[in-house]
């Protein structure tokens, strides 16, 4: 059995809240296979974007284990998580999260110099022309539309080439034609990157082009899905 990419163990999540302890997550346990790529679907609040979340090492679990690239990132500290993201994961938020202040070239190199590349101008030149928008490099996020600006968060997570692509709702504050165009991008980056990609969504023509579906509810996987969560690395 080859060793997964992403081996969630029993996670658990838990936050306080105003009217006391609110369970997120109930024991998720998960294996994806390298080069997989799964879709994170369910109802608003089953706990899917906490999840990847989780995966990304952008939030912790209050139980369980979470292992990336044969990694254990659970007890990583703030530091250490942000130095393995950078080399070895990217994510794509529903909000584009640009830098104002900067360009869309310098919102994509900015990350790559920060992690020690010497090419981040020229590899961030390469991403923007691959996601249509090498003759908008010098644009500012507020002279770009939506669809602009999804893009150039595509092309921010993938410079770093990343072994794993996290995307949580990416097409969700778009019109269909725009989110279609996104999806294409996304799949295609996925393609010539070679990552894994793990996404959440509500969009059933963007998770019947997974791999593999998971289900979520109420902070649990559906039964139907139990048991080939843990299969695909086998």
């Amino acid at each position: 059995m080859n060793e997964p990419i992403l081996s969630l163990s029993d996670i658990t999540l838990s936050l306080d809240g105003n009217a006391g302890r609110v369970e997120i997550l109930k024991g998720i346990s998960l294996d994806v296979a390298r080069g997989e790529t799964v879709g994170l679907v369910g109802p608003s609040g089953s706990g899917k974007s906490s999840l990847l979340m989780l995966m990304g090492g952008l939030d912790r679990a209050t139980g369980g284990r979470v292992r990336v690239l044969g990694q254990d990132i659970t007890d990583m500290n703030e530091d250490a998580l942000a130095r393995f993201r950078r080399e070895h994961m990217g994510v794509v938020f529903q909000s584009f999260h640009l830098i104002p202040t900067m360009t869309a070239l310098e919102n994509v190199a900015t990350p790559l110099e920060l992690a020690g590349h010497e090419d981040a101008f020229a590899r961030a030149e390469a991403e923007l022309e691959a996601v249509g928008l090498g003759a908008r490099s010098g644009h500012y996020p507020a002279q770009m539309s939506g669809g602009e600006q999804q893009r150039v968060a595509l092309a921010r997570a993938a410079a770093p080439r990343p072994a794993v692509l996290l995307a949580d709702e990416p097409t969700g504050n778009l019109d269909g034609t725009t989110g279609q165009a996104i999806m294409e991008l996304l799949f295609g980056l996925r393609d010539r990157h070679g990552a894994t990609l793990v996404l959440v969504t509500h969009a059933p023509e963007l998770a019947e082009r997974c791999d593999r579906t998971i289900r979520l509810e109420d902070g649990r996987i559906a039964p139907e899905h139990r048991e080939t969560a843990t299969a695909a690395a086998e």
